[in-house]
């Protein structure tokens, strides 16, 4: 049985570390505020964008002047996985979430029989995707976003898989990344960005809004070679973003869960210290009436 001693030690540990949670609980949900404006800001910019381009390359699936990446390689035999987590730990669930997706999907690739190439974004992706599939990873970009999160960190990724694609290295690019919903609710999610996914949208069909159709000066191919690579930077920009907000929610939650935890040791540990104390005292009172009644 420990001695009161040890009991003591302890419950200023638990109390300490009882503090650094609250203090980081308090931090998480000072930064999560700012972090979940600048998301639910960025979501319509994005969505936009994409419906608009989608609308644009309608007339252009399939076709030979499609830009390249909006045609693609015409291949689906090697995958690029781009797997952004952060690079600090003691938030949840939330980057394991994440790999987790990533993993299956990069399983059910490899059953397929497809080739896989994986870039980290944040080095907690990288240290728990080595574990299986080391021989995968082709890079790991980390500090993203390290002072503070803006649009140069998203574009120095988009860069980089813009010249993997450049340079042939895979055929299809997909995102993993944990959409914001609540502070204790993260979706992971997986977003086709190369080559770019046009939904309901068919081969010869012009743009059309509302049964007008619109004409484009300068063509249509120009226009997407110039906003396509802008487009990937932007998608990257907002799962950035959705990460950053998604990290400092389930952090807090985390951190609130770890202050209740250790609350609640405290008092049991406080509960066994006093009924030590009280055994230790009673046994004292013991030997003194025993000697006592022996003289």
């Amino acid at each position: 049985m420990p001695s009161l001693k040890q009991y003591r030690m302890r419950i200023a540990s638990v109390k300490s570390t009882q503090k650094i949670t609250s203090a980081m609980k308090m931090v998480a949900a000072a930064k999560l505020r700012r972090a979940q404006e600048k998301a639910e800001a960025a979501r319509p910019y994005a969505e936009r964008m994409s419906r608009m381009l989608g609308s644009l390359a309608g007339s252009l699936v399939g076709g030979a002047g499609a830009p390249a990446l909006l045609a693609g390689t015409g291949r689906d035999q090697v995958h690029l996985v781009v797997v952004a987590t952060s690079d600090r730990g003691l938030c949840g669930a939330f980057n394991s979430s994440i790999v987790r997706g990533a993993r299956a999907h990069v399983r059910q690739l490899l059953a397929d029989g497809k080739q896989v190439k994986i870039l980290c974004v944040g080095r907690k992706s990288r240290d728990q995707l080595r574990r299986d599939f080391a021989k995968l990873i082709v890079d790991t970009i980390d500090e993203v976003g390290k002072k503070s999160l803006t649009f140069a960190d998203a574009q120095r990724i988009s860069d980089r898989i813009l010249a993997m694609f450049e340079a042939g290295e895979y055929d299809v690019c997909s995102l993993f990344y944990a959409r914001f919903k609540s502070a204790i609710s993260q979706i992971v999610t997986r977003q086709q960005l190369v080559p770019f996914a046009v939904e309901g949208a068919a081969a010869g069909v012009p743009a059309t809004s509302g049964g007008a159709v619109y004409e484009y000066e300068p063509e249509e191919e120009r226009i997407l070679a110039e906003l396509l690579p802008r487009n990937l930077a932007v998608q990257v920009f907002r799962a950035l973003l959705e990460n950053s907000a998604s990290e400092q929610g389930a952090r807090m939650t985390a951190m609130d869960n770890a202050t209740r935890n250790a609350g609640d040791m405290i008092k049991k540990l406080t509960l066994s210290y006093n009924r030590q104390r009280q055994a230790t005292i009673t046994k004292e009172l013991i030997e003194i009436i025993s000697g006592a009644e022996a003289v």
